[in-house]
């Protein structure tokens, strides 16, 4: 019977390709799509964890997830920080997303010598700002864009010059001064977040205090860093699962489709062979059972060649969107397979259904 089966799918090799091609597809749609969204969330987790703060004061309102607001504190609530029991170190930012035709990445302004205190940066070549004018930017950022200290590079419309490149992991791909991307976005001496490093991280919850207790400072939101981390992931990233289940479901369409159309195709092809098999004593279930096995073979196949095929993505990805995480997980990679498995089986019970009522005699009499 397995002869027979592989025989079958062998004797409409274009057919049968088109058929796995699709259940490849249908794998690679689902996996890349995850990769992107939680390559993007776990690289973000692990650059702002590399700042080393303690402490997060954001504004009222805020996202949780990202920090992103408009600059709205005044910088100088740093001074009133810093007088805070217990506090290190204060370090203002601007976060501000900017999108490009490749990609939507994150700019930090930073001031450096409070930024730098919290953990030092490891250059790699170059060194710290020298100028309003200058930037610094990761490797990996860098390595993209084939850029080397002393190369121009354009923030808002604005030319800066990068000054040193450093080790990722730690803040944003591209950091430029404080006081400069304030300018920039019309928010003089204002800032989007605070980072604070306790003189002992198990003071948090006392600091915590102190700055809503603080005139001025009341209304802001201060969130641990692990708080911060725990909220970075895929589930808390606003259209997650909206996104995973839009693509899900057009990807399982397009499998079951092709699938079914193959599998009907197939039965009606093979009417008078049927009509041998039942005519031998082949049960109904022996002939469903024929049908869905050259579905799960070719179903097998294209789990096979969508999970290649997502490493290939993924290689791509590294050379074409070099600063565009990509991670694929383990744990996706057995529910797209999964998914795409048993959506092609979906595909192929009406056609097994159908093989499995026809009538002996009529089918032998089948010209």
């Amino acid at each position: 019977m397995n002869k027979l089966i592989f025989a079958n799918l062998l004797h409409r090799p274009l057919r049968s390709i088109i058929s796995v091609v699709a259940v490849a597809v249908e794998v690679i749609m689902i996996l890349s799509i995850v990769a992107i969204f939680m390559g993007i969330v776990n690289d973000n987790r692990q650059r702002t964890n590399g700042i080393g703060a303690d402490l997060v004061m954001l504004p009222s309102g805020a996202s949780l997830i990202s920090g992103l607001s408009s600059a709205s504190m005044p910088v100088n609530d740093a001074i009133a920080l810093r007088r805070l029991p217990e506090v290190a170190i204060v370090s203002p930012a601007i976060q501000q997303t900017v999108t490009s035709s490749t990609s939507v990445s994150v700019i930090y302004g930073i001031d450096f010598a409070t930024f730098n205190a919290m953990r030092p940066f490891t250059f790699v070549s170059g060194g710290p700002f020298k100028g309003a004018d200058d930037a610094i930017t990761d490797t990996v950022w860098a390595e993209g864009h084939h850029l080397q200290a002393g190369s121009p590079i354009q923030v808002l419309g604005h030319t800066f010059h990068v000054s040193g490149i450093v080790e990722p992991g730690k803040g944003g791909r591209v950091m430029v001064p404080l006081a400069t991307l304030g300018e920039l976005m019309g928010a003089d001496s204002k800032a989007s977040v605070f980072y604070i490093k306790c003189d002992n991280p198990s003071s948090e919850h006392l600091v915590t205090q102190e700055i809503l207790a603080t005139p001025g400072l009341e209304r802001n939101e201060v969130v641990t860093l692990n708080d911060l981390l725990s909220q970075m992931t895929p589930a808390h990233l606003p259209g997650f699962n909206i996104a995973i289940r839009a693509v899900t479901g057009i990807a399982v369409i397009v499998g079951f489709l092709v699938i079914f159309q193959t599998m009907y195709t197939a039965v009606l092809e093979r009417t008078r062979e049927i009509g041998i098999l039942k005519s031998m004593g082949a049960s109904r279930a022996t002939i469903v059972g024929v049908v869905l096995r050259e579905c799960a073979a070719l179903a097998i196949v294209g789990v096979l060649a969508g999970i290649a095929g997502t490493y290939g993505v993924r290689e791509l990805m590294a050379h074409v969107f070099p600063t565009t995480p990509f991670q694929i997980s383990v744990d996706w990679i057995g529910r797209g397979s999964a998914i795409a498995f048993v959506g092609s089986l979906f595909g192929a019970l009406y056609p097994a259904w159908m093989a499995a009522r026809k009538d002996p005699i009529d089918a032998l009499a089948y010209e």
